[in-house]
């Protein structure tokens, strides 16, 4: 080892985050298992040097004195002692330093060597990768989009060009519906968790999870991210409409016009990000009565009977509302009770006595 090798050490601890001191321990082991490979049964006796000055690394066997040699690969005679260190005594049973010439290890043995240094490289790049992602857990991402998996309908995405040699993947189940992608896009994912795996850290990502809407409201309200407005609940259907919850802190703040912005631009920059996704910014009240009927919007409401001893209620709507309060699908009232915590029944004006 040589200047050269030290300063590739360092490009690889600036470039690349891997301390050299790690680095330098995986050139030990590569070393080790190369002389290994070249020595079946040698001991791991083995000493490393390195000359601060010359960055020159040494490598030394340590054999014991025997006579007669019975296991050269551990043992050295007297007479070959005496050649190592002439001026040193050897009797039977002391331990002899030999330098191991690294330079003649065999070809197979360089290769192990090689692949020791590669996986180090590799182990050290998943662990940085683990710890970055790890901390920005329930999180948006910003990630670039690769390219699409024609057989799984997956999409494979890098962030920043950090991570083309394991790139992300959104599977299909975690797309909004409906929505297409071109390669060199950047979308916005949600990070669901981090967890180790045997080829490097298993990242989840989606774009259908409600902690996506979460964070795109933050990132575009101040009031939301200063605290002065809170989300309470949100519901969703990824690609077809979100209902979200919202108080104020502040008597003279308006929660909803705050998160609609001026002339709706807030809202309207998380529906494009959403591709289109519906949104009711709904106000949030203690009472629970007044906090179903403002979640069953665009529908007009009644009245509100709240059940006692339980999280049920009887909605009554006009007659022409019934199938608005319902939904298509019974989509609306699905997601003003998944957004209340509340079971809720409606009726028509005309048969609810």
């Amino acid at each position: 080892m040589n200047e050269e090798m030290y300063q590739a050490l360092a490009d690889l601890e600036k470039e690349k985050g891997i301390p050299r001191d790690y680095m330098l321990e995986k050139i030990r082991q590569a070393l080790l298992a190369a002389y290994h490979r070249d020595n079946p049964g040698a001991g791991d006796d083995i000493e490393f040097a390195i000359d601060p000055n010359t960055k020159a690394m040494q490598m030394f066997a340590l054999k014991t004195v025997a006579d007669p040699v019975e296991d050269p690969v551990n043992q050295i005679s007297v007479e070959e002692a005496a050649r190592i260190d002439p001026e040193a005594r050897y009797s039977i049973g002391d331990a002899v330093r030999m330098e191991i010439k690294t330079k003649e290890f065999g070809r197979i043995a360089a290769q192990t060597a090689k692949q020791v240094i590669i996986q180090g490289i590799r182990e050290s790049e998943r662990g940085a990768m683990y710890q970055e992602f790890s901390s920005k857990e329930h999180e948006i991402l910003t990630a670039v989009v690769m390219k699409k998996d024609t057989r799984t309908g997956a999409v494979i995405l890098s962030i920043a060009g950090k991570n083309e040699d394991q790139p992300l993947v959104l599977p299909e189940s975690e797309q909004i519906s409906g929505e297409s992608f071109r390669e060199g896009e950047r979308i916005k994912v949600y990070l669901l968790g981090v967890q180790k795996g045997l080829k490097g850290p298993q990242i989840q990502i989606s774009r259908t999870h409600p902690g996506l809407v979460r964070r795109l409201f933050e990132m575009e309200v101040p009031e939301i991210y200063d605290g002065v407005v809170e989300v309470i609940s949100i519901a969703r259907e990824a690609g077809f409409r979100t209902k979200i919850a919202v108080k104020s802190a502040d008597p003279n703040v308006d929660p909803i016009g705050a998160c609609v912005g001026p002339k709706g631009a807030r809202v309207n920059t998380i529906v494009d990000e959403l591709k289109g996704e519906k949104i009711d910014i709904i106000k949030y009240s203690d009472d629970a009565g007044e906090f179903v009927a403002a979640a069953l919007a665009p529908a007009e409401v009644i009245r509100v009977e709240v059940q006692s001893g339980g999280k049920s209620c009887r909605i009554v709507v006009p007659d022409d509302q019934l199938s608005l309060a319902i939904g298509k699908e019974g989509q609306n009232a699905r997601l003003a009770a998944k957004l209340t915590g509340y079971k809720i029944d409606i009726k028509p004006l005309s048969t609810a006595d």
